[in-house]
Order: C-alpha cells, then sequence, then structure tokens
C-alpha cells in the first residue's frame, strides 16, 4: 500500500493512502486515525489492515504532496555508500559509513520545487533510497536490523557542492530550504519482499543519469542501522538515508550539474517516481519583490 502525507484543502497537513491515483485522507480531516504519518507509524497502524471505508477522498491530482514523514526528530544521512560512487569521488578504502545529518524542515515533496540557493553555482541531484524506523531502536544487531524499519521511500538529496566542499563537515550544503525530496510514498517494508533486488534510477529531464540496484551499497542496510543505532537511539519515524550510486552531476561532465528549469526524477522498484524541478531562488521570489515594491509605491 503506498502511505503519502499531503495538505488537505483546507490547508492541514494530514496523511493517507493512496489507490490507483485515489488518495484517502486518514488523517485529521479525514477518519482522524493519527496525526501524522509519524503518529500512525508510532501507534503501530502504518502497514495494517486499515478500513477505508467513509474515508474522505480525493485525486492525486488535487493535492499537494508533502514529504512522506513530515517531521522525523532524526534524518541521518549515508554518504559516498555505492562503489561507483566512492570511485568517482576519490573515497574508496572506507571501513565505517560516512555520516551527516539533515533537518527536517529542508525537505519537500513530490512535484514541489527543488530550489537551487543563489548563493551557489554548483547544485547537484543525488537520487537514494530512504528507510523509515518502526520502533525505539538503540544497539540494534545486524541480523535484528530489519524488524526496525517501518517502510522505504524515494529521496533526493539535493546537494550544494560549494558549501559542501568548503569544509571536512557537509552538514552546510545538505540543508538549504527545499533541497531534501521525499515521496511520493512511504510503502511498509512487508509489501515489497527483498528490498535488495530494487533498482534506483536518477533521470534528469529524461536521460539516465545514476542506475544501480540496492544490493549494491558498500555498507548494506543491517550494518547502516546497527552503526547508526551504535551511536544514537533512533525512534518511530526517524529517517536513514542510504547514499547515492554513481553518476552525481559534479562528476558527470559538462552540464552535469543543475540549472533553473530542469526536471529530476528518482525512481526506485516499487515505490514510485519523485519528481522535483528545480528553480532558482532568485526567481521564487522575484513575484513576492515586485508586489512588495508595488506595494510600497
Amino acid at each position: 500500500m503506498q502511505y503519502l502525507s499531503f495538505l488537505a484543502a483546507n490547508g492541514t497537513e494530514t496523511w493517507g493512502v493512496s489507490v490507483d491515483g485515489t488518495v484517502y485522507d486518514l488523517g485529521p480531516t479525514g477518519k482522524n486515525l493519527a496525526a501524522t504519518t509519524r503518529e500512525a507509524i508510532e501507534k503501530g497502524i502504518f502497514g495494517s489492515e486499515l478500513d477505508l471505508s467513509g474515508a474522505p477522498t480525493v485525486t492525486e491530482s488535487e493535492i499537494q504532496f508533502l514529504p512522506s514523514v513530515t517531521n522525523p526528530g532524526k534524518i541521518i544521512c549515508i554518504g559516498v555508500n555505492y562503489l561507483a560512487h566512492q570511485e568517482e569521488s576519490g573515497k574508496t578504502g572506507q571501513t565505517a559509513p560516512t555520516v551527516f545529518t539533515r533537518f527536517a524542515d529542508s525537505q519537500m515533496g513530490h512535484l514541489a520545487p527543488a530550489v537551487k540557493p543563489t548563493s551557489t553555482t554548483k547544485f547537484d541531484y543525488e537520487g537514494e533510497m530512504a528507510l523509515v524506523i518502526s520502533k525505539e531502536a538503540f544497539h540494534v544487531e545486524k541480523e535484528e536490523a530489519w524488524d526496525y524499519i517501518a517502510g522505504y521511500a524515494c529521496y533526493n538529496d539535493f546537494s550544494v557542492r560549494d558549501w559542501q566542499k568548503a569544509a571536512s563537515q557537509w552538514i552546510p550544503g545538505k540543508n538549504f530550504p527545499d533541497t531534501g525530496g521525499f515521496g511520493p510514498y512511504l510503502v511498509p517494508a512487508a509489501d515489497l519482499g527483498d528490498i535488495t533486488t530494487a533498482v534506483l534510477e536518477t533521470r534528469v529531464n529524461g536521460e539516465v543519469r545514476q542506475n544501480a540496484p540496492v544490493s549494491n551499497l558498500v555498507f548494506d542496510i543491517p550494518t547502516l542501522i546497527n552503526y547508526v543505532t551504535g551511536f544514537t537511539k533512533l525512534n518511530p519515524g526517524d529517517v536513514i538515508v542510504t547514499g547515492t550510486p554513481g553518476g552525481v552531476g559534479l562528476f558527470y561532465g559538462e552540464n552535469g550539474l543543475l540549472n533553473d528549469g530542469d526536471v529530476v526524477e528518482v525512481e526506485i522498484t516499487g515505490l514510485g517516481i519523485l519528481r522535483n524541478t528545480v528553480v532558482d531562488e532568485a526567481a521564487l521570489n522575484a513575484p513576492a519583490a515586485t508586489a512588495a515594491a508595488a506595494t510600497a509605491r
């Protein structure tokens, strides 16, 4: 089943499930089973047999998608976790995962603009798969790790490379507003079978830039959960973004990086297609600035 977070017609954040393009509202503007997707996970109803009868419905074309989990307590991102990306970036031979954090308010949903900051000339894509934690997790053994996953989603870790590369810590380049694409759906782990057989593909304006099976992860999913929970406690709704394959724009060659109007899609087997269009920050703010100037006159 495809779970999603979205804005109701009155502007209230809600959540539900999509069945063949019809969205059943199960949140505060619908059946009110839980306030958010995160709360549905906390209450143990995410991925369960839900009674959809009586839930208000809309079509996907009528909603504004929000990040699959809008309010995770923690977003832990893993860097250079496919061999091809290690090789293109010159970071081979790692003995432990590279870890950085992303803030929840830097995320956006499916079809939302990916905002290229005015302070960069190096805006990049990173198609990834995210997993969402199902229950409190601390010092989880690899053999038990699969039991701690609520579901999976597509992720695009849009990166501001000049800010990322300015120092050894990557956080500045990974936390500009509207640069963490997450969605369109969160699919329960139980619905997917062996996730390692899934294939991740990233396209820019229809051109395939990245393509790799999840099985190519250098540090696999049990290893990541074991490692991350070795130093921090994770809670229901927390997110681990598992890494990007080779083929990022920075190393793709001429015109590999992103510009205003570029359409970036991340598709993962069974998880749908996450699509975001790049918009220059200055262009995005121009209408507001023009209106303010007109009002001042």
